[in-house]
């Protein structure tokens, strides 16, 4: 009897899952899955594009938890679905648009849903606590979230899985249920960079409290309406109105053609902000060859080695489009403070997400006494910004920081 009890005990423990690090949702990747959803009466739709298959082979499960929260040990929901076309998408296209569905009552505002694909075997990723950016996503089910009727998608079709385009492409409001009107909105995108980990924001000049608009629709576009946004900055849509629906707004940054990487001399200069002074960037800039005088930087800073100060180039700003890639919301994510440690640290040894909804990094003996280095970030939301982090700063990080920067400026053995 006693044993029988300690064995169930047990098996109660193993159940328990390992408790999550995000981590490896971080890192650049040339595959990721990305979950968008939309309230289709008393159900939650998940949309999310995969490639095609060929005639005959099934769409792939995907197991789908609903967490009271990031480090919950007990799910509120489990299922898994078999993953099918998204209605009207052309099945033999080289990518599509699949869909599931949840019981919106059983989602309730402030969890979070973990949805993971199963692929074939040997693909898969076992059960774990790293989490892997190409078979699991993560969505924090906000009100917000699970009322909002419509879904952004590209001008392919395609579901619009980041929140900015380039300028001159096309985004569609695809809504379910009465038809609704779209307006926007466009504020100047802000470029402000994050201030350095040690900095006291209570010493720094107060940020205006409302962006400018620059300018705005004259007239309601009609609902699906190919919506083309040619001009750079930060769009406010807004879709609703109609049939009593309330107005909802998505922000949506409008980038330049290149983002979220780098071309021009002028933008491989800005990106070197959280490694110069404005003296030497603008030298950088007044050069008789701007480009030439960042590679020449990037050989001083390799000792003279050009192999090595090729790595660094590609180090460095592939961490620089990698934060654009993860971070960009209402500016471009090098700008943001998450993209601040990213570019200067490199992705985090291990990232954990508290009830509270802060994430805290950590980083492998950076500072002085050796110990591991965490950095805490802390939701800031607001509604042209809903997925903002603020850093929580601290005195103590300017040692390890500046040592960091150092560390890009003068290396003398590949890192």
């Amino acid at each position: 009897m006693l044993l029988g009890l300690l064995a169930s005990l047990g098996a109660q423990a193993q159940a328990v899952p390992p408790r999550p690090d995000f981590a490896g949702l971080y890192h650049a990747t040339a595959s990721r899955l990305v979950v968008e959803t939309r309230r289709e009466g008393d159900s939650l739709r998940l949309l999310l594009n995969q490639p095609g298959r060929p005639a005959g082979q099934p769409w792939p499960l995907v197991r789908l938890t609903a967490w009271p929260a990031y480090d919950a040990k007990q799910p509120l929901l489990q299922a898994t679905k078999r993953l099918r076309l998204y209605p009207g998408a052309d099945p033999n296209a080289p990518t599509v648009v699949l869909t599931a569905a949840l019981p919106a009552a059983q989602l309730p505002a402030g969890a979070v849903l973990q949805a993971r694909l199963e692929l074939p075997a040997g693909t898969s990723q076992p059960d774990g606590p790293d989490q892997s950016p190409v078979t699991t996503a993560w969505l924090r089910l906000t009100a917000e979230r699970l009322a909002r009727p419509f879904v952004l998608l590209d001008s392919m079709g395609m579901i619009l899985g980041r929140p900015y385009v380039r300028a001159g492409e096309a985004v569609v409001v695809a809504g379910f249920g009465l038809p609704q009107p779209v307006r926007w909105r466009r504020y100047a995108a802000t470029g402000v960079a994050a201030l350095p980990p040690f900095a006291d924001p209570r010493r720094q000049p107060a940020a205006p409290r409302q962006l400018g608009v620059l300018d705005s629709s004259a007239a309601p576009l009609p609902p699906d309406h190919l919506l083309r946004l040619p001009q750079p900055g930060l769009y406010a849509l807004r879709v609703g109105g109609a049939g009593g629906e309330p107005t909802r707004t998505v922000p949506l940054l409008v980038a330049r053609p290149d983002f979220p990487g780098q071309t021009t001399a002028d933008e491989l200069i800005e990106n070197l902000l959280y490694l110069t002074t404005a003296a030497e960037r603008q030298q950088l800039r007044q050069a008789a060859s701007p480009k030439r005088a960042v590679d020449q930087f990037w050989l001083a800073a390799a000792g003279g080695d050009q192999t090595r100060a090729r790595d660094l180039i590609r180090r460095y700003y592939g961490l620089v489009t990698a934060a654009n890639e993860l971070f960009t919301g209402h500016k471009p994510g090098w700008l943001t403070d998450r993209g601040l440690v990213y570019v200067v640290l490199g992705a985090p040894a291990s990232v954990r997400r508290l009830p509270t909804g802060d994430e805290r990094w950590q980083y492998a003996e950076l500072d002085q006494s050796g110990r591991d280095l965490t950095f805490t970030f802390r939701p800031r939301p607001s509604t042209l910004a809903p997925d903002n982090y603020e850093l929580v700063r601290r005195p103590d990080y300017e040692a390890g920081w500046y040592a960091a920067v150092e560390r890009w400026r003068k290396t003398t053995t590949a890192r």
